[in-house]
């Protein structure tokens, strides 16, 4: 799998950039969210990372929860007829992801990686609506972080 990804930086980030990660780092956990669990060869992705207003009015407008919010996926559906590998967009809101990561006492980076997986997951389908799919969620978010050397994003709650 070849992993096309087109990072986004909202303007309104700029005196932000010490706390965003590169966008090597994007494409790393991009990659092994994705990798064995789509068809495309070479998949497409957008990771656009934004401040609280713009992920305010995108969850607003699109989930009916006015406030700023960690990741928001947005799959893509091409109609049948068209070739394209393209997932979907990930918006990724620095200053909320960088806030929990305090107040959940983890590493930054850490957290990062686990919006993104978490984001790719949702755009391969996966939800987290229901207890039963909650938990093949997590469970493969477990697996995923793992491999990327990271600690369970889940740590207090039962496997």
């Amino acid at each position: 799998m070849n992993l096309l990804l087109d990072v986004q930086i909202a303007d309104e980030l700029e005196g932000f950039s010490a706390f965003l990660p590169s966008e090597e780092q994007l494409h790393h956990w991009a990659s092994a969210a994705l990798s064995g669990r789509t068809d495309f060869a070479e998949p497409e992705l957008t990771i656009r990372l934004v401040a609280e207003d713009e992920s305010q009015e995108l969850n607003s407008e699109y989930r009916g929860k006015d406030k700023p919010t960690n990741v928001l996926s947005f799959p893509f559906e091409a109609p049948p007829q068209v070739p394209i590998e393209l997932l979907g967009d990930l918006i990724v809101c620095a200053q909320v992801v960088q806030q929990e990561s305090i107040e959940q006492n983890k590493p930054a980076e850490a957290h990062w990686a686990h919006m993104v997986v978490h984001g790719c997951l949702h755009l391969l389908g996966y939800d987290h609506i229901k207890d039963d799919e909650a938990d093949v969620m997590e469970d493969l978010e477990r697996q995923i972080m793992a491999g990327l050397g990271f600690s369970d994003p889940y740590p207090d709650e039962a496997p």
